[in-house]
């Protein structure tokens, strides 16, 4: 399976052109702008494209050599998008809060996740729950609730991941701050308003439109798909005898983009 592609046609029907209004901008940005237009600013695509395609070389490469994708982005527009992502391709994510130290203290996370995990096994089965009374019964269902939102995408990643890819830099300064700690690479989408500095694979584009959050997991998630099917040809995996055998995705197909750039 081959990296993904996609058209500079595609990024400007997605609005990934569109930066925030020109007063709310980091002018650390400033090398990444085209211009502004009605108070606002774009983003150069002719910069958004081959960073793009670096960034997707970088988790499939990662993904190949056995590596693990975590997916973070909290905001509601990017919750649900981040979450399915990351389950079709089979990789973790955070899409509701992170939690400080949730990967410098990974031993302390770790004992949280142990504990969702016998809750999970505790109210999975009728029996487990019959010497308990209807509060305790609703107070522990409360707990694992609480612990699922917040550690339901990572419990099953088992260790530290190999990369990681956010939404919106600004709402996840503490995990990029916790990824450069550990030297964790970070791919990032920023937007107008974003500190690229300590992005190891920036990707300059607009991070509040659906449709353009939308279009970046569905290329990521595929750039992963295409590693783990690399990983698998490497190893020798016979991918036709897994139980599950990997799921392709389509993005929308490749078209013309003559005069993209004089739009964006």
């Amino acid at each position: 399976m081959s990296l993904p592609t996609f058209t500079m046609r595609q990024l400007i029907e997605a609005g990934v052109h569109f930066g925030h209004q020109t007063h709310r901008w980091n002018p650390k940005m400033k090398s990444y702008l085209f211009g502004d237009r009605n108070n606002i600013h774009i983003i150069d695509l002719q910069q958004s494209v081959p960073l793009l395609h670096r960034a997707l070389q970088a988790v499939r490469d990662t993904v190949a050599g056995g590596g693990r994708v975590l997916f973070v982005g909290t905001k509601r527009q990017a919750s649900e998008a981040i979450a399915d992502a990351a389950a079709r391709c089979g990789q973790f994510y955070v899409n509701h809060r992170w939690l400080g130290g949730m990967l410098t203290n990974w031993k302390t996370i770790s004992q949280s996740i142990k504990r969702l995990k016998e809750l999970e096994e505790l109210l999975g089965a009728e029996n487990n729950t019959s010497g308990l009374t209807k509060k305790e019964v609703l107070n522990l269902t409360r707990e694992r609730e609480k612990l699922d939102r917040a550690l339901g995408g990572i419990k099953d990643m088992g260790g530290l991941p190999s990369i990681m890819i956010v939404i919106d830099t600004v709402k996840e300064d503490i995990a990029i701050a916790e990824a450069r700690t550990l030297g964790i690479p970070v791919v990032a989408i920023l937007d107008s308003n974003s500190d690229p500095q300590g992005i190891t694979y920036p990707v300059p584009g607009n991070d509040d439109a659906l449709r353009a959050i939308n279009l970046y997991c569905d290329l990521f998630s595929l750039a992963v798909l295409s590693g783990v099917e690399d990983h698998l040809s490497e190893t020798g995996a016979d991918i036709g005898a897994a139980e599950e055998a990997p799921v392709e995705l389509a993005v929308a197909p490749a078209e013309a983009a003559d005069g993209a750039a004089a739009q964006a």
